[in-house]
């Protein structure tokens, strides 16, 4: 159950020799994109509102094995899903795929998970690049992560475009490449979120969080002080990350939507700014430190009570960010922790997310042993809830989470394989080719 190293010589022995018989090359012509999962400890649902997060790279992901083609040709096998995904890089992609429209969800599954690879080469034409060589590839996933909400589509994506680069000897920083990935997101798949999920995958290191503006998309990386620095302070000498499964993978269709909140702030941003006189700025809940003023004298008068709290979560959220960026880099990981649960609170009851099952997943956690802290994975509708935790319980803390959760939710802890439900993970390097 301990943390290990990721990924393994076996695992990325396997994936090579895949590719080799697929590709007909030598298993050492075959090189591997390692792509990891991110983690969100704190800004939560303020990213989109140009506020201020916390994010950092667990040793989980995607991994992806490939050899440049000779040809315009590419060819994908996924470890998770069935068919082959078969295209040319010679071949210009549009958006919004038809393949998008069937009825069958587990059509538009098996049909959608090539998507990314095309979307990758979709953005890279759109910005001139020239590519003359397609890839033979296998692309996995961490077992146990499906649906789980930990960003696997950046994920993905990002491991496409630098198989691809590789490929075509293209330069790319990794900046670039978060801009890219933003392409194949919201252009080519049109979905309606912002760089924070890639900025993490291509930015992070280990052992260390990245802090990232994202209306200026200023960042930065902080690390712990070293366990020298504050043994002597009670505080944990090492810590693990949690993740704990909820068996959800669809969100509820009962739940109120991520757009919908999204439009909820900016409107609460719109009438604060007209309260202050401002009729132009961009209705987000970043824009003018004049906002935050207004909040404070017109909030009863002029929000509604769900706008109100929206607009509290906002503001509650950037502040335990500042809070916890300094916990973090004076090692104080128990107040760091008790910021993440009180993010945790903040989005069930000022953001008003969250379901049933993984408002339970979380309540488990923050009484497991060793756990610092506690919140939601994505918006709670699905996927998993994330923990710090003393690094010497969490054995103990992954069996006592295993055993509650079981307790309130058979039917959905029975979806999930044992070894699997709840798993210790560590922080990780950001995504490279190896």
């Amino acid at each position: 159950m301990d943390a290990q190293c990721w990924p393994s010589l076996t695992e990325l022995n396997e994936i090579r020799e895949k590719v080799s018989k697929m590709a007909n090359v030598n298993t050492e012509e075959v090189r591997v994109v390692v792509s990891p999962y991110r983690i969100c400890p704190l800004g939560a649902h303020i990213d989109h509102q140009g506020g201020t997060v916390l994010a950092m790279t667990i040793n989980k992901g995607i991994l992806l094995g490939f050899a440049p083609s000779a040809n315009y040709q590419v060819v994908i096998h996924s470890g998770q899903f069935q068919g082959e995904i078969k295209f040319r890089v010679d071949e210009i992609q549009q958006p919004k795929d038809k393949c998008l429209a069937k009825d069958s969800s587990e059509l538009h599954e098996q049909c959608d998970w090539g998507r990314y690879a095309r979307g990758a080469v979709y953005a890279l034409q759109s910005r001139g690049n020239n590519l003359s060589k397609g890839i033979t590839g296998y692309i996995c996933g961490s077992e146990g992560f499906d649906s789980s909400g930990l960003s696997s589509s950046a994920a993905v994506g990002v491991a496409y475009l630098m198989a691809l680069e590789y490929a075509n000897n293209l330069v790319i920083s990794p900046t670039e490449n978060i801009e890219y990935d933003r392409l194949i997101e919201n252009e080519y798949l049109g979905l309606k979120n912002g760089i924070m999920d890639q900025s993490a995958i291509l930015l992070s290191r280990h052992g260390c969080l990245m802090c990232m503006n994202c209306k200026t998309k200023d960042y930065k990386l902080v690390y712990q002080p070293k366990v020298l620095e504050y043994k002597e302070s009670e505080q944990p000498k090492a810590t693990s990350i949690l993740v704990a499964l909820s068996g959800l993978k669809q969100a509820l269709t009962s739940s109120p939507g991520y757009n919908k909140r999204v439009g909820e702030c900016r409107e609460a941003a719109k009438i604060l700014l007209e309260a202050s006189g401002d009729y132009r700025t961009e209705p987000i809940l970043s824009n003018g430190h004049i906002i935050k003023e207004s909040y404070i004298f017109f909030v009863q008068h002029k929000l509604e009570p769900n706008l109100a709290k929206r607009a509290e979560h906002y503001f509650s959220e950037n502040m335990r960010v500042m809070k916890g960026l300094e916990a973090w880099s004076l090692g104080k990981l128990k107040d760091f922790g008790m910021l993440i649960s009180a993010s945790g609170r903040s989005s069930i009851q000022n953001y008003e997310c969250g379901c049933e099952p993984l408002i339970q997943l979380y309540e488990i956690l923050l009484r497991a042993p060793g756990v610092l802290g506690a919140r939601f994975s994505g918006a709670g509708f699905r996927g998993c809830c994330i923990a710090f935790v003393e690094a010497h319980l969490a054995t103990q803390a992954a069996s006592f989470v295993r055993t509650e959760y079981l307790k309130v939710q058979p039917e959905l802890a029975s979806r999930i394989h044992n070894d699997t439900a709840v798993i210790i993970c560590d922080s990780a390097e950001c995504a490279r080719v190896i």
